[in-house]
């Protein structure tokens, strides 16, 4: 049962993503009937902890606190991706999931229970600009990059800032049923669960990469993304055979011709919906995929939601 709820701090702590685990499991809610979990914040290096803010938190209770939780999360905090952590945190994290309970980390408190190889083995979700180093600094574990939360029971992760809002709520889903949940989320102004992942929320998916023999195709292409073209017509723009230039291609950007462009297409129609007000109809036209149809079919298997949906997002209701 979820009962016992802890949120363990580091120096630097994020008061966002501590306030997320406090807004869900630290308030009591028992007048409309809502479960009321036993709470606390914990502090692993002393009993008071400055914030990337500016200000301070206190809290009387220590790491021995963790040892009767049922759920231990870790907020995100400034410089957690390449920081050492007291040892003892990471013995009592162990020894927390061993004994049966879950953590939860929000955003960059990933990196803590990565440290302590909590995530040895398993999926884990992390804010898309923290991805690679994650990636890089714990070989053994796998990021999940276009995701909001990754439950790998007793390991809960999410993705940047407001997807822990997305975990927390699942969990509550999950323990104690979606009309808890519900309720929990109309009390925040959140909506109980979001659709589609933070692949939407990338910047850039696709890093430049130095192409020494079809980095002029390249640009060509993505100058011209409205227009269907096929590998041999690629091809002989870079005066290759086209089974030379197909190699070419995928040694050099890691992905096949039409891979590759089809994810320029959808990156264009993301600025597109983001800063016009052209219809889904005439950016599908612009960005080459021609119809409606086909550029929701493709928004969808790319971002895991609609154009509107997206523009919705990024510009206001009033400019779906």
């Amino acid at each position: 049962m979820l009962k016992n709820v802890a949120a363990v701090l580091l120096d630097g702590v994020h008061p966002f993503e501590l306030g997320v685990v406090c807004e869900v499991f630290g308030i009591d809610r028992s007048d409309e009937g809502l479960p009321v979990y036993d709470f606390a914040v914990v502090s692993a290096e002393g009993p008071d902890l400055g914030t990337h803010c500016g200000f301070t938190v206190s809290t009387p209770h220590g790491l021995e606190r963790l040892e009767e939780a049922d759920l231990i999360a870790v907020p995100a905090g400034e410089s957690y991706v390449d920081r050492d952590y007291p040892p003892e945190l990471l013995a009592a994290l162990r020894r927390a999931v061993e004994r049966g309970c879950r953590v939860l980390s929000v955003c960059s408190g990933v990196f803590v229970l990565a440290a302590a190889g909590l995530l040895d083995g398993r999926r884990c979700a992390v804010h898309w600009h923290h991805a690679e180093q994650l990636a890089r600094r714990h070989p053994r574990l796998a990021v999940e990059q276009d995701v909001l939360y990754v439950d790998e029971d007793p390991v809960i992760t999410s993705a940047g800032t407001a997807a822990g809002i997305d975990a927390c709520l699942h969990l509550v889903r999950k323990e104690q049923g979606p009309e808890v949940a519900n309720k929990i989320a109309r009390r925040m102004v959140v909506p109980p669960h979001r659709d589609g992942g933070q692949a939407q929320y990338i910047e850039r998916p696709l890093p430049r990469t130095p192409c020494d023999t079809v980095g002029e195709v390249l640009v060509w292409m993505e100058e011209h993304l409205d227009r269907e073209v096929t590998v041999e017509q690629l091809a002989a723009r870079a005066h290759m055979a086209p089974r030379t230039f197909a190699r070419r291609f995928q040694q050099e950007t890691g992905t096949t011709p039409y891979r590759w462009i089809l994810r320029q297409r959808v990156l264009r129609a993301q600025e597109l919906l983001e800063g016009t007000g052209e219809t889904v109809d005439a950016i599908a036209a612009r960005t080459g995929f021609g119809t409606a149809a086909a550029l929701r079919h493709q928004f969808m298997r790319a971002l895991g939601t609609t154009p509107n949906a997206y523009r919705r997002a990024f510009r206001g209701p009033q400019a779906a």
